[in-house]
């Protein structure tokens, strides 16, 4: 495997100066980066059909083991505060449980039984969509995973780091992000894990732009849960609407700081009649303006 070669040229590493050090693992940071762009059709190709899915209602679940399970759970955990994503709509399939999150579990990485039964107890149907992530590709729990995922008709989309790799192999979507040896021999929570994030950042977000989430580049189904982010839906408010921020301020509350409710009531709609369009318009903020006020 290519993440676990050793990389002749970093052999000294630990007696290089500090900045050489330094300048040689972010050389790598950014090469991680640059793997993933030969992906980005495959990413387009998955993100589109995953959306299409998920529309019907489906759940997003998050596949992996050690540090590709902690990256995946990471980008989950984030949609429902920035997109709204309700919770119950997630599901986080790890070797050794949510234990596994900040302890390492050993051993249950080879655990395949445990990857159907969590599998079963989800109960995936066609509309979920299950994402598998392994530096390797042939982490047996997150293989067994996928392979399970796929047999109950759920659209399967697999993160490596290894070309030819069975999870690759076995998904719908197969995305390599080939990085190579790594500066520390085989910690793949470097190279690898940064270009499993940045490509479930892109996976993810495109996702729900599709989903139509995103609204002229601004968050408009941001959950506000917090002064800073009231703050910011203010500014969003403010944004698409040209009102005043005492104005957004006020379209905010009345709107139960839902945003895209507080948006149409800044641009002239009673709450009610923005109730009504939100129940037409559910997820096009663009449709639900185009309606000038009653």
């Amino acid at each position: 495997m290519s993440t676990e070669t050793y990389g002749r040229r970093f052999v000294e590493i630990a007696e290089w100066p500090t900045k050489v050090a330094l300048e040689a693992m972010l050389e790598g940071q950014l090469a991680a980066v640059s793997s993933v762009y030969g992906q980005l059709d495959r990413i387009a190709a998955a993100s589109e059909e995953a959306a299409g899915r998920l529309r019907d209602g489906g759940r997003i679940v998050y596949m992996g083991a050690g540090t590709s399970g902690r990256i995946a759970v990471q980008d989950g955990v984030e949609l429902t505060p920035t997109y709204s994503w309700p919770a119950e709509r997630l599901v986080f399939v790890l070797a050794g449980g949510t234990l596994a999150v900040t302890e390492s579990v050993e051993g249950a990485e080879d655990d395949e039984a445990d990857a159907r039964r969590q599998i079963t107890a989800a109960a995936l149907g066609p509309n979920d969509v299950a994402v598998g992530v392994a530096a390797s590709g042939r982490t047996p729990f997150t293989v067994a995973g996928i392979g399970a995922a796929r047999a109950a008709g759920a659209l399967t989309i697999g993160i490596a780091n290894n070309p030819g790799s069975p999870l690759l192999e076995i998904s719908d979507y197969a995305i390599l992000a080939e990085t190579g040896s790594e500066p520390i021999a085989g910690s793949t929570r470097m190279k690898a894990g940064t270009a499993q994030k940045v490509v479930l950042n892109l996976l993810s977000t495109t996702i729900m732009l599709r989903l139509g989430l995103v609204y002229r580049g601004l968050m408009v189904d941001m959950r506000v849960s917090n002064e800073k982010l009231a703050r910011r839906a203010c500014g969003i408010v403010q944004e698409l609407t040209g009102v005043s921020e005492v104005q957004a301020d006020d379209a905010l509350r009345v709107s139960d700081y839902n945003i895209r409710k507080a948006v149409l009531v800044a641009s002239g709609r009673a709450p009610a009649e923005a109730d009504t369009l939100l129940s037409l318009y559910p997820k096009d903020l663009k449709s639900a303006l185009a309606h000038g006020p009653a």
